[in-house]
């Protein structure tokens, strides 16, 4: 191939990879998940995994051990919810099976939040909420969480529970 039919084959090829839109790009990056991405750790995270682990103690329910890989996943969904400015379970299954394959789960739920101020206050509406609640008291392992900013200062945050 000649050198100007291969700069605008180049050409051609970057425009089209570039053209795809924003929720494409997620899409493709959540099912692959080559990239693991684990952020640093906020002190509301941790406060709100030792609220639910002190919650389910008080259930006679085992405590939750927090695992890097689900933060990943974890982190990955709140930035593409702050993208999308929008709270959502969206590709809930990309992650469902990125957690099955790499950390050897066989079970995996996730609950999500958005708006809240405090540790204390996410986790007091997920347990008044029975759908969040019987995930906090579901039959897990492990769990990890992300908690974002968006550029307002809303905060949007989803927690991932697995059972390995």
């Amino acid at each position: 191939m000649k050198l100007p039919i291969k700069v605008i084959y180049i050409a051609c090829v970057a425009m089209l990879l570039y053209s795809c839109s924003a929720e494409n790009v997620e899409e493709n990056l959540d099912s692959s998940n080559k990239e693991f991405i684990v952020p640093e750790v906020k002190s509301i995270e941790i406060e709100i995994l030792d609220l639910i682990n002190s919650y389910r103690v008080s259930k006679n329910l085992n405590t939750l051990g927090a695992l890097d890989i689900i933060k990943s996943q974890a982190y990955r969904h709140t930035d593409y919810m702050i993208k999308q400015n929008n709270i959502s379970h969206d590709y809930f299954y990309e992650r469902k099976s990125y957690l099955v394959t790499n950390a050897g789960a066989s079970k995996v739920a996730e609950n999500v939040g958005y708006g809240y101020s405090s540790a204390e206050s996410i986790v007091n509406a997920w347990i008044k909420s029975d759908s969040h609640r019987s995930t906090i008291e579901g039959d897990f392992t492990d769990f990890d969480i992300s908690i974002e900013q968006n550029e307002d200062g809303v905060m949007y945050c989803t927690n991932i529970f697995i059972k390995k």
